[in-house]
């Protein structure tokens, strides 16, 4: 098996979920320069049945000698948002010709692989004016360069002639303690959002690449009803976790935003991978803390604060009031 972005927040379980499987492992990672501490652990921690290389997924030779002899490519090398946001030109090449380029390797091979497409919830564009959930025969939407590269990539994977199964990725939160970011302060707290603990991620991937039942097809894949809350509830239990508290509700945009439930009764059916509720990936976050947590209570104010300069709608209310 290759896996494309087997570094990544996704590519690591799904590499680890392979191996446990029974899989020998091709883990691409970006580039050719000396892997970082963190690649090399996480190389160490792969074991034996791993053979990790670098390369581009823009590089056509580099793919061609990615391919070779290949079962099967599990293809999760994509820039997402904030990054692909924020730098189209760079997310265009990447997400898109990128794709295009591993697809094309993959059909020249002399054994053509199978290929697993990693997508997102995001084609489904903004639905909260809809009942929930969606589901797969939803019509897509186009409505930021990241859900652009997204639908587009799934239409020439169902076009590449190559047996394919592309999924659909509800959230999928890493088990971090992150820096925030502006792009929080997007969603709508009243939105629904599903999310599904990055390693039941890699296990659906671990899964749908060798089920015969789930060949030319797509399917969603979230973490099921324990996964299934508003915005407000889900970045609140987050911030609770951490000592920071809830953020006031004028901080959020109420724009309309590409989040809901989806229908993944199908896809449980078929690879049993919901094994997390969302109570575990607050926990599991919050424990990285460590001697941090009470700090972090203790500077609360000043934490609070500094996030909340993030906010775009706070911002621009300020200038407002200043002007």
């Amino acid at each position: 098996m290759l896996v494309t972005g087997a570094f990544g927040n996704i590519g690591r379980h799904a590499v680890g979920a392979l191996c446990a499987s029974g899989h020998t492992v091709r883990a691409l990672r970006h580039g050719t320069r000396r892997p970082s501490a963190e690649e090399r652990a996480l190389a160490r921690g792969f074991g034996p049945q791993v053979e990790v290389i670098g390369g581009d997924v823009r590089d056509r030779a580099a793919m061609d000698a990615a391919v070779r002899d290949v079962d099967a490519v599990v293809h999760l090398a994509y820039l997402i948002p904030p990054p692909a946001l924020e730098q189209p030109a760079l997310a265009q090449s990447i997400n898109v010709e990128g794709t295009r380029t591993v697809l094309a390797a993959a059909a020249a091979a002399a054994r053509p692989p199978r290929f697993l497409f990693a997508s997102t919830l995001d084609v489904y564009g903004d639905t909260q004016h809809l009942p929930p959930p969606r589901r797969v025969g939803d019509p897509v939407q186009h409505t930021d360069a990241y859900s652009g590269h997204k639908i587009t990539c799934e239409r020439l994977v169902e076009a590449s002639g190559l047996p394919f199964t592309i999924l659909r990725f509800a959230d999928v939160p890493p088990i971090a303690v992150r820096a925030p970011h502006p792009m929080m302060f997007r969603v709508p707290l009243a939105n629904r959002i599903e999310m599904i603990h990055p390693s039941d991620a890699g296990l659906a991937v671990a899964r749908a690449v060798a089920h015969p039942e789930a060949l030319g097809r797509t399917l969603n894949v979230g973490g099921g009803p324990r996964c299934q809350l508003l915005y407000r509830d889900y970045l609140g239990a987050f911030l609770d976790a951490m000592g920071i508290g809830r953020l006031p509700d004028e901080a959020f945009s109420t724009e309309p935003y590409c989040t809901d439930w989806l229908d993944t009764e199908e896809s449980e059916r078929l690879l049993r991978y919901q094994r997390h509720g969302f109570e575990d990936v607050v926990r599991e976050t919050a424990a990285l803390l460590g001697w941090r947590a009470p700090l972090a209570r203790l500077l609360r104010p000043v934490v609070r604060a500094s996030i909340l300069r993030l906010s775009p709608d706070l911002r621009a209310r300020g200038r407002g009031q200043a002007t």
